[in-house]
C-alpha cells in the first residue's frame, strides 16, 4: 500500500462531540478538556460554534471558551450564518468552518434551507472572511448517504466541493454524516476528488462508526491519497440532525491504528486517554473507545478453553 509516513488529525470533540449532549458541561471544564487535547499534540481543533443557544444550549458560552483556547495552533469555531461570523470576527480567533449538506432535505431539515439557498446565503460570507486573512473550511455533510434521500451520487458531491474551491475554501472536510459508507466508496469517491479538485485545497475525512465501518472508511481514504481526519474523543458526537447516527470515530483508535501502521499524527496516546477520562463524567453517551476500554481495563476477557 501506498500510504503517507504522517497523519494530521483534526480534533472535533469539543464542538460535534459534545454539541448533542443534553447535560450541558461547565464551562470551566470544557476549557480543560480542551487544554488536555492539546496537551496530548493535537495541533487542530474545532473549538465549539455560534450558533443558536436556544437549539443548541451546548455552544452558549463559545465567546468564553474562544477566549481561552485560542492560540498559535489552528482553532475552528463553526458559523453558520452572517451572525455567526459577525461574533467570530469580534474573537481572536482566525479559522471559521461552514457547514452544508449534499443532499437537500438533510440541509432543509438542519437549517431549514435548500443546499443552493445555503450556498448564496454563506458565498459571501466566505469571500468577506478569505479577503480579510481568514482560514476557511467547507464541512460537507451526507456526501454518502442522507437518512432521507439514500446514496448519494459521487458526482454531487464533487459538484459541491467545485463551489466551495470557487469562493476560495482552504479545506473540505468530506462527512459520512450517518455512518452508512464502506471502504469501495469511500475510496471511490476521494479518488474522484482527488483528480478533480486544485491540490491546494486539503482534504479531510470525517467518519462516523455508526456500523462499525469508520476504522476500516480511514484505511481506504489512505489509500486513496488522504492524510487528515477529523476524530473525537471518546467517540463523542453525532449530528443532532441525522436520525440513527451515533458518534465520531474516536481519536484515541484512530491515532492507535495509525502509529501501529507506522504513520506519525505527533500525538501522545496515555496524554490523549487522560483527556477522554477527564470527559468521561460530563457526558451521558459514555465512552465506548477499544483504546480507552483497555486502559481503563473494561475490556470483556474470553476465557480459556
Amino acid at each position: 500500500m501506498n500510504l503517507p509516513t504522517h497523519a494530521t488529525i483534526i480534533e472535533v470533540g469539543a464542538r460535534d462531540g459534545l454539541q448533542n449532549e443534553k447535560q450541558l458541561v461547565p464551562t470551566a471544564d470544557k476549557i480543560a478538556f480542551i487544554h488536555k487535547l492539546k496537551a496530548s499534540g493535537l495541533v487542530e481543533m474545532e473549538l465549539t460554534s455560534f450558533v443558536s443557544p436556544k437549539w443548541v444550549p451546548q455552544m452558549s458560552d463559545a465567546a468564553t471558551v474562544i477566549e481561552q483556547c485560542t492560540d498559535q495552533l489552528r482553532n475552528f469555531v463553526l458559523v453558520p450564518n452572517e451572525k455567526g461570523v459577525e461574533r467570530l470576527r469580534a474573537t481572536a480567533c482566525k479559522n471559521a468552518a461552514f457547514f452544508v449538506g449534499v443532499s437537500n432535505t438533510f440541509n432543509q431539515k438542519n437549517i431549514n434551507a435548500t443546499t443552493e439557498e445555503s450556498l448564496q446565503k454563506i458565498g459571501p460570507l466566505i469571500e468577506g472572511l478569505k479577503a480579510d486573512g481568514y482560514f476557511v473550511r467547507a464541512c460537507i455533510s451526507t456526501s454518502f448517504y442522507c437518512p432521507y434521500e439514500g446514496k448519494i451520487e459521487p458526482r454531487a458531491v464533487l459538484a459541491l466541493c467545485e463551489r466551495f474551491v470557487a469562493l476560495g475554501a482552504d479545506e473540505l472536510s468530506i462527512a459520512d454524516t450517518i455512518g452508512m459508507a464502506n471502504p469501495f466508496e469511500v475510496y471511490e469517491l476521494f479518488t474522484l476528488l482527488k483528480e478533480n479538485l486544485p491540490p491546494s485545497v486539503l482534504l479531510t475525512a470525517h467518519f462516523h462508526d455508526t456500523r462499525g465501518m469508520a476504522l476500516a472508511n480511514i484505511t481506504a481514504s489512505l489509500q486513496a491519497g488522504i492524510s487528515r481526519f477529523d476524530t473525537s474523543a471518546g467517540g463523542l458526537g453525532g449530528c443532532p440532525f441525522a436520525p440513527g447516527a451515533t458518534g465520531n470515530v474516536a481519536t484515541e483508535d484512530v491515532v492507535y491504528m495509525l502509529h501501529a501502521m507506522g504513520i506519525d499524527t505527533g500525538i501522545s496516546l496515555p496524554k490523549l486517554l487522560e483527556a477522554v477520562a477527564y470527559i468521561e463524567p460530563f457526558v451521558t453517551h459514555g465512552i465506548a473507545s477499544r483504546q480507552f476500554l483497555l486502559a481503563q481495563n473494561k475490556h470483556v476477557s474470553v476465557p480459556k478453553p
